[in-house]
């Protein structure tokens, strides 16, 4: 397994672009499979959630084609089967993303458990009431059994949770459903409203893009286009914490500051700045990072919503910055039961954390850190974890590092290329 070794205590310098974003690539590689002719992507993350994704569509029987690692060219000329291989499916989350697809092109869809990060219960109920109510019929063994001997229909669904995965699987559904679909209480994240904009280049009708509520005509093909996955706004929030964090000055290209808002609010909350130059955006070095107490003292909260509230995904990143930060500030994670337990692997650096349950966690700050030997739970607790090693006092290793490789391209090269003492070591 490899593991990453870390000498802390140095400031990076740069320029660093974002990579694709893995959470809009993923369905969009899904939703290709809705056509007969070929659908290119560009600037696909050449990550391990990704070629887990394409290894699960080329053993379906799908024609892929890479010109470079960034472009793909998906054909789902032949579909073999409609039972993607568990071992792959059970690797990734995004692998449930293929439901609505083989549903429509196979007329049936055997899934297994969806795998991911292991951050708390994640739920597939909405999903399925969702392909339950367009006309598939569900059962459970040890996979899930979908079948549609009557065909989907257009109709109204109000999804029980803001799931992005699910209004996803809704929206690939309702697109070639007859009939008129409208999904209330719809996901609306950057990726969704990408995913939206892949379909409708495809010939789908979906209005309401960007909204919780989506309206969608179902047609009865799509087409084969070209889309430009967009930057990962979660790899730019973790890079504005990167430089906080180990007080660097750093540029990040196309960074897309039209989906920064609430990440700007959260960040300035903890005393961080940046500049936004066109579509660029800089982080000086040597801020003052002091945390900004609410009206009378009162101690600041930082929490996760769905979008446009602050990405769940990058609470993980925001603490380990609170770390750095003078000042007290409450962390609240309302998502998922166990994306906070991380923060013991930071207490044996020296932070000073209360985890008051799995859901909060009082930060105190700020603690100078100091290396250790620390494993990476998953995606976005790597990443964090990672920053912390960058900014404490001498040497840590970092194990299970394949985790971070799920979500972040190469990130150690491009993190050496800004000055980061980092290596990879295999084995």
């Amino acid at each position: 397994m490899p593991r990453f070794i870390v000498e802390g205590g140095h400031p990076l310098r740069g320029e660093i672009t974002p990579a694709g974003n893995k959470n809009e690539a993923l369905p969009a590689l899904a939703a290709a499979l809705l056509t007969d002719e070929p659908v290119t992507l560009e600037n696909v993350p050449d990550i391990l959630d990704v070629r887990t994704m394409l290894e699960l569509l080329s053993d379906l029987g799908v024609e892929i084609t890479q010109s470079d690692p960034h472009t793909v060219i998906v054909c789902a000329r032949e579909l073999r089967h409609s039972a993607p291989r568990a071992e792959l499916s059970e690797a990734i989350r995004g692998s449930f993303l293929l439901a609505a697809p083989l549903l429509l092109r196979r007329g049936r869809a055997s899934l297994p458990r969806p795998g991911g990060d292991r951050i708390g219960r994640r739920r597939v109920d909405t999903h399925l009431a969702a392909l339950h109510a367009l006309g598939a019929e569900v059962e459970f063994t040890d996979r899930y059994e979908l079948q549609v001997p009557q065909g989907l229909q257009g109709t109204e669904l109000f999804l029980d949770e803001a799931s992005v995965t699910a209004t996803e699987n809704a929206l690939m559904a309702a697109v070639l459903a007859p009939g008129r679909t409208t999904i209330l209480n719809a996901a609306s994240e950057p990726h969704v409203q990408n995913l939206c904009h892949l379909l409708n280049r495809m010939g789908a009708r979906i209005e309401g893009i960007g909204s919780n509520i989506l309206r969608i005509e179902g047609v009865p093909r799509l087409h084969g286009c070209r889309h430009r996955i967009g930057s990962d706004y979660l790899e730019i929030g973790s890079f504005i914490g990167l430089a906080a964090a180990t007080r660097s000055a750093l540029t990040i290209r196309a960074a897309e500051p039209q989906h920064l808002p609430m990440i700007r609010l959260v960040f300035r909350r903890l005393g961080v700045e940046f500049e936004l130059r066109g579509t660029d955006l800089y982080v000086p070095a040597e801020q003052e990072l002091k945390i900004r107490a609410d009206l009378h003292g009162a101690i600041p909260k930082i929490d996760d919503a769905p979008w446009p509230g602050f990405p769940a995904d990058l609470i993980s990143i925001a603490l380990v910055v609170a770390t750095q930060c003078e000042g007290t500030v409450l962390i609240f994670e309302k998502m998922f039961e166990s994306r906070l337990f991380f923060v013991d692997r930071l207490i044996d650096l020296g932070a000073r954390i209360v985890l008051c349950d799995p859901h909060r966690a009082v930060v105190v700050g700020p603690s100078p850190l100091r290396g250790g030997t620390i494993t990476s739970p998953d995606i976005r607790a790597g990443m964090a974890l990672l920053i912390a090693a960058l900014c404490a006092e001498g040497r840590s290793i970092i194990h299970n590092v394949q985790q971070i490789d799920r979500g972040y391209e190469r990130i150690d090269e491009r993190l050496r290329a800004l000055g980061a003492h980092l290596e990879r070591v295999e084995g």
